[in-house]
């Protein structure tokens, strides 16, 4: 250990004398690539091994009662990796990493960087039904964190390192280098600069390369466009777009809802009986829906649709469209609860995949029911819309239309459908973020006003330390203190001009100023006569350390105009904030923001 230490003392003292800071960052960013590339890889093959075996010839003759006891042993699994070998909890892919960006200063866990490697696979190998993605990200993320503080790199540098990782993770598993970068400005409100754009660059060059190397040209999506896109379609890809919000609101307000049943329980056995019995109870009678459902997407998009519609447990064979069209929806509805479901009983995966897996059948289903109908006079490509229609649901459930329309663009080998994808994707995108206004990964910290955006200034003050603002050095008074004894044990012994009022539990009842004493305080007379009790009052606003938000805390400022404010903790007095240290303590943040 020691020996390792002297080696990064002497390397550090090397690099320091020649290799330039921002040479560092480029090669620190390529490295990044080659490493979370290699953990895409690694994932991904872990899951399909754990999937082979599930699939041998013994397990498939009697594989649809397998169905239902698969997600169940897997997450069992999952439960024990987290407490034995883990020992604490993985945290949730990209919604960690944009808390540890917002509050941690990019600080993530070591363990971070192969948690996910265990428990993601076993999640979605045995038939849980999220994505890989999200697990990805978050060990991408977490090498991009370690690596900087390894080489004590700063806050910003740290960030851009694991945006890079974000970027290079979704350029492996995708091969998609361009909407991978886009994937990381969108998704971890990047400044997108020429000094960030060539880290990105680098970070998504090397980890395609790295994917390249062991999947050879071997793609995720199978997809080429037959259809040319025609003038006459436009209506019906304004008309998806709106079909695709509608899709990504009942998206999220499902999987939210789902979420906040499960967090009424405590056990995560419990949790785990619950939503496993529910999952495989879902995916017994519904095989599309186990695993990530890749399978499934491409038949889609090949128009291979009676793949999809007979892989079930009634084995259903039927010429009638309407049918047809009843069983996707159904997949749509059904595929976003045992999403949930998994999540809810302690599974580890993301929401990318089942983005993908409803936005394509939902493209699929809308070309299918104007084909179909008689009020159309008019006939879809199946296939694009089903494409197009995937970028519609990230659109709408990722906020991220930018990334949509470039991945679809990239996994398409061209851009004939770009005009379709911006109007589906800005459609879905507007019409979404007024009912949600912030994207799946984004709501939980968006609550409690712990979310990185583009706003500058605002992030600037969100990461501020408000530990580092609050002073606790003031002389606490009681209701029943006489004036003589706030002059000879406060006033005389505090240079503050204020005191707080409190009872014996520390419980806040009022102030006392100088103020408010000063025309008495020399009147000797009075000294035993009057109490703190007649001399305090209200607090023009009141901080709540456990809720309010650093913006929160600036607006309660300006609203009360007040010069100091009480902060309350756990119920009880704990302090001051004074405006003036709250904005020194922004300027200062600003500068090391900028820099």
């Amino acid at each position: 250990m020691q020996k390792g230490k002297r080696l990064l003392i002497k390397f550090l003292k090397w690099r320091y004398k020649n290799i330039s800071n921002k040479q560092f960052i480029n090669i620190a960013s390529a490295v990044i690539g080659l490493l979370t590339g290699l953990a895409a890889v690694t994932i991904k093959n872990l899951t399909h091994f754990i999937q082979e075996l599930l699939e041998g010839e013994f397990i498939r003759e009697i594989h649809n009662l397998f169905y239902f006891i698969f997600p169940i042993i897997g997450l069992f699994l999952v439960l024990l990796c987290i407490k034995y070998i883990v020992k604490k909890p993985v945290d949730h892919g990209i919604p960690a990493t944009l808390y540890a960006i917002s509050k941690l200063k990019g600080r993530i866990p070591k363990r971070q960087m192969w948690a996910s490697l265990l428990t993601a696979p076993l999640t979605v190998g045995f038939g849980g039904s999220v994505g890989l993605e999200g697990p990805t990200v978050a060990t991408g993320g977490a090498i991009g964190s370690n690596f900087s503080s390894l080489f004590h790199l700063n806050q910003t540098t740290r960030t851009l390192l694991i945006g890079a990782a974000a970027a290079g993770t979704m350029s492996s598993i995708f091969k998609a280098p361009i909407a991978a970068i886009v994937f990381a400005v969108e998704i971890f409100s990047l400044e997108l600069t020429l000094a960030s754009m060539i880290p990105l660059l680098l970070a998504s060059i090397t980890a395609v390369l790295t994917s390249y190397f062991f999947f050879g040209d071997d793609v995720l999506l199978h997809f080429q466009v037959q259809d040319k896109f025609y003038l006459n379609d436009v209506m019906f890809f304004v008309f998806l777009g709106v079909a695709s919000s509608v899709v990504s609101i009942y998206f999220s307000k499902v999987y939210f809802g789902i979420g906040d049943f499960f967090k009424r329980f405590e056990n995560p056995y419990k949790r785990l009986l619950i939503g496993g019995i529910a999952l495989g109870t879902i995916v017994y009678f519904v095989p599309p829906l186990f695993g990530e459902g890749f399978v499934t997407i491409n038949n889609v998009l090949k128009g291979n649709i009676e793949e999809v519609i007979t892989n079930n447990i009634f084995n259903t064979v039927t010429d009638n469209v309407w049918i047809v069209i009843a069983l996707l929806v159904g997949l749509v509805l059904f595929k976003v609860v045992a999403m949930s479901f998994t999540f809810g009983a302690g599974g580890i995966g993301g929401v990318f995949a089942p983005t993908l897996f409803t936005g394509s059948i939902t493209g699929y289903v809308f070309a299918l029911i104007v084909n179909y109908s008689n009020l159309f006079n008019h006939q879809l490509s199946l296939t694009n819309f089903a494409m197009v229609g995937m970028a519609g649901l990230m659109a709408g459930n990722l906020q991220a239309p930018l990334t949509a329309i470039f991945l679809i663009a990239e996994i398409t080998g061209g851009y004939e459908l770009f005009v379709p994808l911006m109007i589906v994707a800005s459609i879905s995108f507007l019409i979404t973020k007024r009912y949600i206004p912030h994207n799946i990964y984004a709501a939980e910290l968006a609550k409690k006003g712990e979310l990185i955006t583009h706003d500058k200034d605002k992030n600037v003050l969100m990461m501020l330390d408000i530990d580092k603002v609050i002073e606790t050095n003031f002389v606490l008074l009681t209701p029943e203190m006489k004036l003589g004894e706030i002059v000879k044990n406060a006033v005389a012994k505090s240079s503050r001009n204020h005191f707080p009022v409190v009872n014996e539990d520390k419980e806040f009842l009022g102030i006392l100023t100088l103020n408010d004493i000063r025309s008495i305080m020399f009147d000797v007379n009075l000294y035993e006569k009057i109490n703190v009790n007649d001399l305090m009052h209200a607090a023009s606003d009141i901080i709540h350390y456990e809720k309010d938000s650093n913006e929160e805390i600036l607006n309660k400022f300006k609203s009360s105009g007040a010069w100091n404010l009480v902060v309350i903790k756990n119920g009880k007095y704990f302090g001051f904030i004074s405006k003036s240290r709250m904005l020194t303590a922004y300027r200062r943040q600003l500068i090391q923001f900028t820099s």
